[in-house]
């Protein structure tokens, strides 16, 4: 090693190394790999069609347009803002599913206290339709979210809360208008201006249509209430974004990564489309548009995903005439509910930091971290503040706002966002061919290809060829299920009635004839004056329903479209747990038994003895074994005094011809009934072995969920 000085400014770190070239660490590569091929081994294709190298270099990076921009200049690929977090943190936002407004209330004010600085209200279907809870169905009142009909639900479900500290999400579907009026309402009341206001109310006619097929009024009205809801926001609330294209139904369905942005993106161009068409510039309308993508847990993925999006909204707003300010893409991040499990439910923790931490890098600007328990019962306290804590911990003590985009400049992370931008500019393409949003959901175009995906997809969980931790790998038998509060929809669908009864008739002659007044002026006015005319008359008394039905007076419901099948990638196993819980809970906590019948010694048996006890594991099995038997009589003996109904054969490819024929004889000689399995697929003697009487091979290729299915329908039990 020399000591000698270099010249300043020339010093090279480790300059005593020689530099290692491409061609030497792929010849490293190759030898480790000790024969198998390198392309095979080394290469990953995605759902998305992207391949994924081992490694990535400066030379992958060389000639991509945006890789020399910089965080708040268009495309806006590193972020909207130059300072990134450290001039404007993300918001912490939650999603609060209460049914009542006082029981809302009280989580708002409790988590308001403990971290976060953003409401996310998430409103009930009713809400969202624009019915009153005495024109509604039972199960539509309270349904996941909260009920509001009236000017003093809102008030008492935001007392305390300062309009305008307080950044308000309102998860409002396709009925924003009339849940809008109730806000403005609301701030008149408290004498707070809507340029106070903070937010979005988030109507999103096309992101309705995708998960539940119809919508309560036409699309041309939809588009007509986003028209008077963009005009008034602009004039009158220019804090408050008033629609939000929210990737979910694409997301939760199934559909991979360049599917989200892809159709997100076409989704957004005929929002711009169509307020276009109502005189609206993209220079209005572009920045009261905010973007909720679900993130899941394929890290680096995500990351490039969110950053692709931002690229790509700058290029669409720009070709629509929209300015630089603009081009500026506000993006919420949701973590997933596909990935997430009922069984082994704190795992959900694992992923959601994972999602959140993606979020974050990705630049989002404000995020919703899920409750572990989401999928499986509403949220309570403890599961919301670990879910707020996630991002507490990510905001206060990892210091992510120090760097302003941490992941750009990573040769990996910029040629993936550049490889995800170009596959979904390429679905977007197809859409905007096929006639824009509308008209491909009408032919079914973006429907079947998420649905072909989240088929791949699901085929890989049932195949175990991708894990879910505690489901389909790694699975606790013995563990406590997850409790669940007893539905109460009808007696809270009565009580909200009452409520809704009370208040209307509460009202003297004079007031009701007052809000019968406003509501006609609601109809008549002309369409620049609708939402006025819809605040005065919620200020005089109007409920949201009566709001909506003026509103749409000439309404019809929207001609439906096939909706897509919202899901989660866990539930096949998930079923096949519950299916042997039903079964212990009516054999007094007897669990079907599995015993492994390992033959040889542990050299022989022991790799595929794990296999075995981990693949019934993730059916609900109870599986015993014991050391490994030198004779069939042995292992058949042991079977019979396991009083297991099915009996695993475990041992080597070239032993299996010589032990399971005299195996399986003995054992069937006890137990006609006794289902055989094999662990392994040995090729050359499958058919021999089947003949023998082999009922099943269990390996790492086989289809794990349908062939448990199988094993629980021999036994008699009940899917």
């Amino acid at each position: 090693m020399s000591l000698t000085k270099s010249k300043p400014g020339t010093e090279r770190l480790l300059e005593e190394f020689p530099p290692v070239g491409y061609g030497e660490w792929h010849r490293l590569v190759e030898a480790e790999l000790k024969g198998a091929p390198f392309e095979k081994r080394m290469f990953t294709a995605t759902h998305e069609k992207i391949t994924l190298h081992p490694i990535y270099r400066p030379e992958d990076t060389a000639t991509l347009p945006h890789i020399g921009s910089y965080p708040g200049f268009p495309p806006f690929v590193r972020g909207c803002l130059a300072s990134g977090y450290s001039g404007q943190p993300w918001a912490i936002s939650q999603e609060i599913t209460a049914s009542s407004p006082a029981e809302f209330n009280h989580t708002a004010r409790n988590s308001l206290d403990k971290g976060l600085n953003a409401l996310n209200i998430v409103v009930d279907k009713a809400t969202r339709n624009g019915y009153d809870p005495d024109w509604a169905k039972p199960e539509e009142v309270g349904s996941g979210g909260l009920s509001i009909a009236t000017v003093d639900d809102l008030d008492r479900a935001l007392e305390g809360i300062d309009l305008a500290t307080t950044t308000l999400f309102i998860r409002s579907g396709a009925s924003a208008l009339p849940i809008a009026a109730l806000l403005a309402a609301l701030g008149r009341k408290r004498k707070k201006a809507p340029a106070t206001f903070r937010g979005c109310i988030e109507m999103d006619p096309l992101g309705v249509m995708a998960h539940e097929g119809t919508l309560p009024q036409s699309l041309e009205g939809a588009y007509r209430e986003m028209e008077i809801l963009l005009h008034w926001a602009a004039t009158e609330a220019p804090q408050l974004q008033t629609v939000c294209v929210h990737s979910r139904s694409w997301h939760e369905a199934g559909g991979h990564a360049a599917q989200e942005l892809g159709f997100a993106l076409a989704t957004g161009v005929e929002y711009l489309r169509q307020m276009s068409r109502r005189g609206l510039d993209a220079a209005t309308v572009a920045p009261r548009i905010r973007y909720a993508v679900t993130v899941g847990t394929n890290f680096f993925m995500e990351i490039a995903k969110l950053r692709a999006l931002r690229m790509l909204w700058s290029r669409v707003v720009s070709v629509a005439g929209g300015n630089e300010e603009a081009q500026r893409l506000s993006l919420h991040v949701r973590t997933s509910q596909w990935n997430k499990t009922v069984l082994d439910a704190h795992t959900n923790l694992l992923r959601t930091t994972v999602e959140a931490l993606a979020g974050v890098l990705g630049g989002c600007d404000s995020m919703q971290v899920g409750a572990f328990d989401e999928v499986a019962r509403p949220a309570d306290d403890f599961s919301r503040r670990m879910a707020r804590n996630i991002q507490l911990i990510l905001a206060k003590e990892c210091e992510l706002g120090r760097v302003t985009d941490p992941a750009g400049g990573s040769w990996y992370v910029e040629t993936l966002t550049a490889e995800l931008a170009a596959k979904a500019w390429s679905i977007f393409q197809e859409v905007e061919r096929a006639g824009g949003m509308e008209s491909a959901m009408r032919a079914g175009l973006p429907q079947k290809a998420v649905a072909t995906t989240a088929a791949e997809r699901i085929k890989a969980v049932h195949h175990r060829r991708e894990s879910i931790v505690g489901v389909n790998q790694y699975a606790n038998v013995k563990e406590s299920p997850l409790e669940r509060p007893a539905a109460q929809a009808e007696a809270f669908h009565k009580l909200r009635v009452l409520q809704v009864e009370l208040y209307r008739t509460r009202m003297e002659d004079a007031e009701d004839e007052n809000v019968l007044q406003k509501l006609t002026n609601v109809i008549s006015v002309e369409s620049k004056r609708v939402f006025a005319a819809c605040v005065d008359a919620a200020a005089a008394g109007a409920t949201l329903g009566e709001i909506a039905r003026a509103v749409r007076i000439h309404e019809r419901p929207c001609a439906p479209v096939v909706p897509v099948h919202i899901a989660r990638a866990a539930v096949g196993f998930e079923t096949l747990r519950a299916a042997t819980d039903r079964y212990a809970a009516s054999h007094k906590g007897a669990r079907p038994r599995v015993f492994l019948c390992n033959m040889g010694a542990p050299k022989d048996y022991r790799a595929r003895a794990e296999f075995s006890r981990g693949f019934f594991a993730v059916g609900g099995y109870e599986v015993t074994a014991s050391e490994g038997f030198q004779t069939p009589a042995d292992g058949a003996e042991a079977f019979a005094q396991s009083k297991a109904q099915i009996g695993v054969i475990c041992s080597t490819d070239d032993k299996y011809p010589v032990v399971a024929p005299p195996l399986i004889a003995a054992i069937r000689a006890r137990n006609q009934e006794a289902v055989i399995v094999l662990a392994g697929w040995p090729q050359e003697h499958v058919e021999t072995l089947r003949k023998a009487g082999v009922d099943e091979f269990i390996h790492i290729r086989a289809a794990a969920q349908e062939l448990l299915a199988a094993f629980h329908r021999r036994l008699g039990i009940d899917l």
